[in-house]
C-alpha cells in the first residue's frame, strides 16, 4: 500500500484527490499539507512514499519543495499536480527530481496511473512531454535563454510577466522586495533584456505565461 502525502493550498483540491485516491486498493493518504512548510514538517514525522504535489502555494516555492525533499528524502517520490501547463514547468521540474506531472484537468484515471508509476519508483511521462524532454536533450547546450535561469529567478520571471509588482511577488514569494529587483536584475542580465515590455513578449512568444 503507498503512502500519500497531499500538499496544495485548497481544501476543496485535497477533498477532492482523497475521494479518487479512496477508490484505489493500492493507495492510502496518510497526510496533507496546504503549503511548503508544512510538507516538510509532515515528512519529519510521519513515512510517505508519495507526495502529490500543487506548485502554487504560499511560502516555500513548489520547486525548492521538489529540491529539498529530493535531498533529505531521496526514496520519497514526489509527482506534481499543477494548474500550469507542461510547457511552464513540466521540464524543469522533471530535471530537479520530480517523478512525474500532470495538469489538474487531467482525468483522474491518468492521475492514478503516473501515482503508480511513481510507487514503482518510475517517471510517469506523458507523450507531449516526453517529446520536450528529446527536444531538450537533442538541443544540448544550445538552451532557450530562460532554461539557464535558477528555479528561483524563473519563478520571479513568471511573476514578473504575469503582471505583479515588485512588492506582489516578494508577498508571493516570502521575500523582501529588495531580494525580488536583485532577482529581476539577475534574470535581466541573463536574458539580455531590458524591460518587462521585453519579458513578456518573450514569455507569449514561448508559451510560458497563461
Amino acid at each position: 500500500m503507498a503512502r500519500v502525502l497531499i500538499a496544495d493550498d485548497h481544501s476543496v483540491v485535497r477533498q477532492g484527490l482523497k475521494q479518487i485516491l479512496a477508490d484505489t486498493n493500492d493507495m492510502e493518504v496518510v497526510a496533507e499539507a496546504a503549503n511548503g512548510a508544512e510538507v516538510l514538517e509532515r515528512l519529519r514525522v510521519i513515512g510517505v512514499d508519495i507526495v502529490v504535489l500543487d506548485l502554487s502555494m504560499p511560502g516555500i516555492s513548489g520547486l525548492e519543495v521538489i529540491s529539498q525533499i529530493r535531498k533529505e528524502y531521496p526514496k520519497i517520490a514526489v509527482l506534481v499536480l499543477s494548474v500550469h501547463s507542461e510547457e511552464q514547468y513540466a521540464v524543469r521540474v522533471m530535471k530537479i527530481g520530480a517523478s512525474g506531472y500532470v495538469t489538474k484537468d487531467s482525468a483522474p484515471e491518468e492521475l492514478v496511473k503516473a501515482l503508480r508509476c511513481a510507487s514503482c519508483g518510475r517517471k510517469y511521462v506523458s507523450g507531449s512531454l516526453a517529446e520536450r524532454l528529446a527536444i531538450d536533450l537533442e538541443r544540448g547546450s544550445d538552451k532557450l535563454p530562460h532554461e539557464d535561469l535558477s528555479d528561483r529567478e524563473y519563478e520571479v520571471f513568471r511573476l514578473i510577466v504575469s503582471g505583479l509588482s515588485a512588492q506582489q511577488i516578494a508577498g508571493e514569494l516570502g521575500l523582501s522586495a529588495k531580494t525580488v529587483s536583485t532577482y529581476r536584475a539577475r534574470l535581466m542580465l541573463k536574458m539580455r533584456m531590458h524591460s518587462s515590455a521585453e519579458l513578456a513578449r518573450y514569455a507569449i512568444v514561448h508559451g510560458i505565461v497563461d
